[in-house]
């Protein structure tokens, strides 16, 4: 791929260089009552070092509700590991694709010194696995597990009958969920509407439930509900104001009937039915594109500046949306940045450069753009060669306020995967 020089500021710093920590394969040697917060054998009585043996992964095996040929399934499976020094493992983390954008790290169940149990969650991707009894005692990577993706969630769009668990003389549920994915900060949320059969009144609550963990994250308040009546809930993604993380959602609603009878839309092992998938950011380039070679990556040296982002190939004129929503803090004409536009993601503290665009943005500054909300095409403006984009992604501070670039191919891979 042809070499690009892009960048929309006169000086660039070099990005800093991030040693690789490499876990050592002997025993780690932890100044008694320092570090390791994690369970450790008795140091000696003089208040000598306390050792903490590494923990080694010798297999991952799926044991139940696994896919063909043994493997696992997000959500769904169970995986059992063993090796050596398992005892006082505490997580065990999903590593997924290169980086660490889509590294997913879950408590583990039962465990002795050769083996541990742990649930493959539902945002866990194909790769290697490594278990952690504290932040710096912890395995080298397994070999690379295959994962197959949940089972999609059920398109609902319309009102149908729900077949969930239903006590005698209950009322009968009718439900019906808005989309299946959505990308935080885009519009309109997810809706959830019910409509009971019949013609009683009765008590209803509605939740949204993180499919993982099976806790509620959001409950309204229960309210007596007339027959035959649609009423309509709705949820953007957030609990007391915070995003919550990506993964599998579902809307639950309990119907208290006449007599204490309970109607419920769904078992609590039903993973589709009214459920929905979460993700924080869609992939900027919507259309066939590719990520150059080594000369696109960031980091690149470019003579008298490093590379701050990385390129995004695809044909003139594909379309540009926002990878994550929020606030125009730049947008114009740069001589190497061609046109450009700079956002300052919602609740997030990082700021979206997308640089080359055929045209300027019909957004500027100060404007509010929802994520998945086209800001521009793909283009050759500027100082570029091949018609790309260059990505920026940075944090602390922003573009223009002393914020730092960061690698954002593990990010950009990650939501390439899902959207």
């Amino acid at each position: 791929m042809p070499r690009n020089h892009s960048s929309a500021r006169t000086q660039l710093r070099s990005p800093r260089r991030v040693a690789t920590l490499f876990a050592s394969a002997l025993p780690i040697a932890i100044a008694t009552g320092a570090l390791c917060a994690g369970p450790a054998a008795a140091g000696p009585a003089n208040g000598g070092s306390t050792y903490v043996a590494q923990p080694e992964v010798k297999r991952v095996k799926c044991i139940t509700s696994c896919a063909s040929k043994r493997r696992a399934r997000a959500g769904q499976s169970q995986l059992r590991i063993t090796g050596h020094g398992l005892g006082r493992v505490r997580t065990v983390v999903f590593h997924g694709g290169r980086g660490g954008a889509d590294d997913v790290s879950v408590k583990v169940g039962r465990r002795t010194s050769r083996a541990v149990r742990v649930d493959v969650p539902f945002e866990a991707a194909s790769g290697p696995v490594s278990a952690r009894v504290s932040r710096r005692v912890r395995s080298k990577r397994s070999r690379r597990i295959r994962i197959l993706p949940a089972p999609a969630p059920l398109p609902n769009v319309r009102l149908s009958v729900a077949r969930g668990p239903r006590d005698a003389g209950a009322p009968r549920i009718e439900t019906g969920t808005s989309k299946t994915r959505y990308f935080y900060g885009s519009r309109h949320g997810v809706a959830f509407s019910y409509r009971l059969r019949g013609s009683k009144s009765a008590r209803a609550r509605v939740s949204v439930v993180r499919a993982s963990t099976g806790e509620a994250v959001r409950t309204w308040a229960a309210k007596t509900v007339a027959a035959g009546k649609v009423e309509t809930v709705r949820w953007r993604g957030t609990r007391g104001g915070r995003v919550l993380g990506s993964g599998r959602y579902l809307f639950r609603v309990v119907v208290d009937g006449p007599g204490g009878a309970t109607a419920r839309n769904a078992s609590v092992n039903n993973v589709r039915r009214d459920a929905f998938n979460l993700y924080g950011h869609i992939f900027p380039v919507r259309g066939r594109h590719d990520y150059g070679g080594a000369v696109n990556r960031f980091g690149d040296d470019r003579g008298d500046h490093s590379h701050a982002g990385h390129d995004v190939f695809a044909s003139c004129g594909t379309k540009m949306v926002a990878a994550r929503g929020g606030r125009v803090v730049a947008s114009g004409y740069q001589g190497s940045a061609g046109n450009y536009i700079v956002i300052d993601g919602v609740r997030n503290g990082l700021s979206y450069v997308y640089m080359h665009m055929v045209n300027r943005s019909p957004f500027g500054v100060g404007d509010r753009v929802r994520t998945g909300e086209r800001i521009g095409s793909v283009g050759e403006t500027g100082n570029a060669q091949g018609c790309h984009v260059h990505f920026e992604l940075h944090r602390g501070g922003g573009w223009y306020s002393g914020g730092r670039p960061f690698n954002p191919l593990p990010s950009l891979r990650a939501w390439d995967r899902v959207s």
